[in-house]
């Protein structure tokens, strides 16, 4: 298999249990990530990756495959590297399941640079900071070298204006895409320094030489962390005539 997409998801969100499945103009929320990821027109397979028998369930019915994986994982990526040892393909999309909005174009955005390159180990996307953000440590920033080449990643607002800025903050949109083998390695790598310090799982992949191959896409424009937000969302869609 060329590529899968692997769509984590779980019950137990601490400010938001159950989130997966809350009900989005009919369809659960998981539902219409699964529905982007399959839009995209990127992947020979499109799985959902939850410890959560429920979610499986869920999935069942509305047509979707879902794989049960362990309750202990300590990140996302852990996930994604369990569903790498049952199932084997060449490249790996992570989309995160809270995301309902999601457009695939920017799925197949962060998965091309794997797709067509056969040399690049890892990538993920990036959309221009708006200045509010700059100094919010929740969005993560990225600079990069002149061939999208991640350089580093950092909640703070990189890089630091010391003179007046003559280009964007570049924002991370949280999409990853890999390859099989440093997916699989990132389990045995202990956490870097790096990462400690920001949180940030990217950094432990960059500690350990693979690079991250970075792709303008569109923003995120509202993932669901709250009850709050998921009626947002269905205010959107209503609007949308999704």
């Amino acid at each position: 298999m060329r590529c899968l997409i692997v769509i984590p998801a779980r019950m137990g969100a601490t400010r938001f249990p159950g989130k997966p499945l809350v009900d989005l103009l009919g369809k659960p929320m998981v539902q219409w990530v699964v529905e982007a990821a399959q839009a995209s027109g990127v992947a020979d397979r499109v799985v959902v990756a939850t410890p959560d028998e429920e979610i499986v369930e869920a999935c069942r019915r509305f047509g979707a495959e879902a794989v049960l994986t362990s309750h202990d994982h300590p990140t996302g990526t852990d996930r994604i590297a369990e569903v790498a040892q049952q199932i084997e393909a060449e490249v790996y999309v992570n989309v995160q399941g809270d995301e309902p909005l999601i457009q695939a174009s920017r799925i197949a955005a962060c998965a091309d640079p794997l797709l067509s390159d056969p040399e690049v180990q890892m990538a993920s996307v990036f959309s221009e900071c708006p200045e509010s953000e700059y100094d919010d440590p929740t969005v993560v920033k990225v600079v990069t070298r002149e061939d999208g080449q991640a350089l580093y990643f950092s909640r703070f607002a990189i890089p630091f204006a010391r003179n007046p800025r003559v280009s964007p903050v570049k924002k991370h949109v949280g999409l990853y895409a890999y390859r099989r083998r440093p997916l699989l390695e990132f389990q045995s790598w202990p956490m870097s320094p790096l990462e400690q310090a920001e949180s940030l799982e990217q950094l432990r992949f960059m500690h350990h030489g693979v690079g991250i191959q970075m792709r303008p896409a569109a923003g995120t424009e509202l993932a669901v962390d709250t009850p709050e937000q998921a009626e947002r969302v269905r205010q959107l869609l209503q609007e949308r005539g999704a």
